[in-house]
């Protein structure tokens, strides 16, 4: 299923965004889907998007949820330090 309103593609974006953050905080799958169902029940008692886009949201987080590589921490690219000589 594919999110095509551009409004919950922004919902989707900062959903997800979070909980990637939440995750290199240390927090867990419990906390993770927690602050999706609260996010969800806010967007679902605020009527800001419809229902069923709601639903669609749901369905799309829940899958990038299960999904172990969005949880990848990057690998830190590594500076070269460069000789400065200051006069």
């Amino acid at each position: 299923m594919i999110l095509n309103d551009a409004q919950t593609i922004r919902h989707y974006q900062k959903l997800t965004d979070s909980l990637v953050d939440l995750w290199n905080r240390g927090n867990r799958y419990t906390e993770l889907q927690i602050y999706m169902d609260g996010y969800l029940a806010c967007l679902r008692m605020s009527n800001v998007i419809e229902p069923y886009l709601v639903h669609r949201l749901e369905e799309e987080t829940f899958r990038f949820l299960r999904d172990p590589s969005n949880f990848e921490l990057a690998m830190p690219q590594t500076q070269m330090e460069t000789e400065v000589d200051y006069y």
